[in-house]
């Protein structure tokens, strides 16, 4: 529990009798007994839930190979085809691969994409974040969507913010974020890994000190914002704003305490060691996928988590059966977990990287870059779940029925969240309009 403490004034009560100390007092969520999650369950039961829409998208950092996970190959020659053998599903005449058995058990609700089209051979996170390139980009750059959110949206509780990464910073740059672009540093991503964590909390600040360097603050900032020509200072007022609520309330420290839930959940979702990343990737971070789930429900609106390596040149097949069976583990305990707490209308999940893997297998077992077609998991939203979307051709190599693109599905993603991309008309840094989703894109009808 963190308590902000404030002057011991009687004018500071309010009409119920209740200080102005009692009202900044944050602790646990329970109202007459229930716990959050068991008030979401009772609202949902009664259908009075409206819950803000939200995102976790999780990052497979190097590309995964499509073909060993969700378009298995089974009439394809030995040398494309591999070892891995395809298994049913819960959904009648859709077969997935033999190491992803716990999601082949909800099929009914994922909707694999066999056919993503459009990529680059470039390691990089940029198209999977924003909908775009980076080649062209407008001047400040294409935001996030998880900036684009926060600028449309803003936030649903002044404690949380409206985006948060659980990202950890990689050896190979690429792999990282991208900013806010031109939608300036207010639409940042909050990152709660590190030293930030204990910043969270206040120590032995009262809320008239923290309201003096408010205004020492704000000073400063009208100073340089008088001299500011660049249009970066646009958005600082909101960065301060949500930080002040980020301090003045404990509902992002506890959003982000796994111990809160009980082991039986904890173990459900699987662990790793967080310390040791892949490659020169992310760790492989299931429990960041706990995390996640509790953030939305606390009410942030886009979360996104990189997770472990997947740039499998070498030893595909092994690294495949020691890497998938932690990854669906999570994944279903996700997805089943919105289930049962009745986010499932509310929160949108996406798993995807940057492009797929070649067709054929090289010489080291391993399979090299392939942007023609890769593959994407989508469930929750709404979304019409239980099945595949599009198909490759025999040896997975080009999409030969219904092509997806990354723009199609971030307007699916927008759909979904509630966002209105037509709501305000969007200026880059050079004052020249820009479309987050292209015009004429419209979003996954199949889904939707």
């Amino acid at each position: 529990m963190l308590t902000v403490l404030g002057k011991n004034d009687p004018r500071q009560r309010f009409c119920n009798g209740m200080t102005r100390r009692d009202m900044l007092r944050i602790g646990g969520m329970a109202l007459g007994g229930l716990t959050l999650p068991q008030l979401l369950q009772l609202e949902a039961a009664a259908g009075t839930r409206q819950s803000p829409k939200s995102l976790i998208m999780i990052y497979l950092c190097g590309g995964p190979p499509h073909q060993d996970m969700y378009d298995i190959k089974q009439d394809a020659p030995q040398e494309i085809r591999g070892p891995i053998e395809a298994i049913q599903t819960n959904v009648p005449g859709i077969e997935i691969g033999e190491h992803l058995p716990q999601l082949a058990g909800i099929m009914d609700k994922l909707v694999p994409i066999r056919s993503m089209v459009g990529a680059r051979d470039s390691h990089y996170s940029y198209q999977c974040m924003t909908g775009h390139h980076s080649r062209n980009e407008p001047a400040g750059g294409w935001p996030h969507i998880g900036a684009a959110t926060s600028f449309y949206q803003g936030p649903v509780h002044s404690g949380i913010p409206p985006f948060v990464s659980l990202c950890y910073t990689t050896k190979h740059r690429p792999y990282n974020e991208p900013g806010p672009g031109f939608l300036g540093l207010g639409h940042s991503s909050f990152r709660p890994t590190g030293p930030s964590h204990d910043d969270m909390v206040l120590r032995g600040i009262t809320t008239e000190q923290l309201a003096d360097r408010r205004s020492l603050l704000t000073e400063f900032d009208n100073f340089r914002r008088r001299w500011d020509s660049t249009g970066k200072m646009a958005g600082i007022d909101v960065f301060t704003e949500r930080a002040m609520g980020i301090l003045t309330s404990s509902q992002m420290f506890d959003a982000l305490d796994i111990t809160k839930e009980d082991e039986a959940t904890r173990a459900r979702y699987g662990s790793a060691d967080l310390s040791k990343p892949k490659g020169d990737a992310a760790p492989q971070a299931p429990q960041n996928l706990l995390v996640a789930r509790r953030l939305v429900e606390a009410g942030a609106r886009v979360v996104t988590v990189n997770y472990s390596f997947w740039d499998w040149h070498g030893n595909n097949f092994k690294l495949a059966q020691q890497e998938l069976p932690v990854f669906e583990k999570a994944v279903a305990a996700l997805v089943e977990d919105l289930h049962e707490r009745g986010l499932d209308k509310d929160v949108t999940v996406v798993a995807w990287g940057e492009f797929g893997r070649t067709p054929k297998i090289n010489k080291n077992a391993g399979r090299d870059h392939w942007p023609r077609v890769s593959c994407a998991l989508l469930a929750g939203g709404g979304m019409r779940t239980g099945q595949v979307l599009g198909a490759t051709d025999r040896l997975g190599g080009e999409a030969a029925d219904r092509p997806v693109s990354f723009q199609e599905v971030f307007a699916t993603l927008y759909h979904n969240l509630g966002v209105d991309l037509n709501a305000v008309r969007l200026f880059d840094f050079r004052g020249r309009p820009q479309y987050l989703v292209d015009p004429g894109v419209r979003p996954i009808a199949e889904l939707v």
